[in-house]
């Protein structure tokens, strides 16, 4: 039996659930010599802002048991480059371009969104976790008020589909979910990495000189499945699923709890092929299971 992993996503169509996330796959040419990326639903984007930012000093990244902690300061080249010298080799690799979009404030975003829109990108994902400089560092996407204006303002400049980029800190998942798509997003993307912290005994110090820094990997899966699920009975456009996926059953947890698709980020570090095997993996799974499509099953964990 054959099965189809085609997802449609807001008036595409995709050809299979897994998107490499954003921050973990460059701007895809790097993988394309070790993998099929035509077998990827999408690519998002290293995280943009509209002026490129060096990132943070520093400790960058550290390993905990089932995890990577971050501190890497959304490093990127900045939207007119990434337009100019990234994205026309994007288009070529044969799978849906997503820019990841940053910014400290809502006129950088507002910026960039049109920018990014006229240059002709599939989607944009907005990273709504990014601090507010204006309003003391707090993120836009703690407080549904916040990421509410951002996302309304956002929508209006661009025309492409506009998926929101959810962060775990948000002080309700339901309620953020159900003020960004009141405010215009198109579908919902979670969740970003949790805030954490190590320390480094024999400096006795914290490790990052931010101290705190995002956690990935699988030790997150469990309560990101918890979000999805959450943030799936909360509105009704689709929802893309992430946090700590590294095999097919993982990934089809999230379809099953009502996922549209899925994000693999931290597991391209540990297998660079993780993301076509992840895929493959599900495969498999239907094959044995008897399952066809994904819309046989996604959402069937919920009553």
């Amino acid at each position: 039996m054959s099965v189809d992993l085609h997802v449609d996503l807001l008036g595409k169509r995709l050809a299979g659930p897994v998107i490499a996330a954003s921050g973990t796959f460059g701007f895809g040419s790097e993988y394309s010599e070790i993998m099929d990326l035509t077998t990827l639903g999408g690519i998002s984007s290293k995280g943009l802002t509209l002026n490129g930012k060096f990132g943070n000093e520093g400790e960058r990244l550290y390993e905990t048991p089932s995890g990577l902690i971050n501190s890497i300061g959304l490093q990127n080249p900045g939207i007119r480059h990434f337009i100019d010298n990234e994205l026309p080799a994007m288009k070529t690799l044969g799978t849906a371009v997503i820019a990841n979009l940053g910014g400290g404030c809502i006129e950088d975003y507002v910026t960039s969104a049109a920018m990014l829109d006229e240059a002709g990108v599939d989607y944009i994902e907005l990273n709504i976790s990014c601090p507010n400089v204006k309003q003391g560092g707090i993120a836009y996407g703690i407080c549904p008020a916040s990421a509410k204006e951002v996302v309304s303002q956002v929508r209006a400049a661009c025309k492409v589909p506009l998926i929101v980029k959810l962060s775990p800190q948000a002080e309700d998942i339901a309620r953020m979910s159900a003020a960004c798509v009141e405010a215009g997003a198109d579908a919902l993307s979670l969740v970003n990495t949790f805030q954490a912290c190590a320390i480094d005994l024999k400096k006795r110090r914290p490790v990052f000189n931010n101290i705190f820094a995002g956690l990935s990997g699988p030790a997150v899966k469990p309560i990101a499945l918890r979000m999805v699920w959450q943030a799936v009975g909360a509105v009704d456009v689709p929802v893309i699923g992430l946090g700590g996926i590294t095999t097919g059953e993982d990934a089809l947890e999230f379809i099953m709890a009502g996922a549209a698709a899925v994000q693999v980020g931290t597991a391209s570090f540990m297998d660079p092929r993780s993301c076509q095997r992840v895929t493959e993996e599900m495969a498999r799974w239907m094959e044995a299971n008897g399952v066809k499509s994904l819309d046989e099953i996604r959402g069937c964990a919920r009553p």
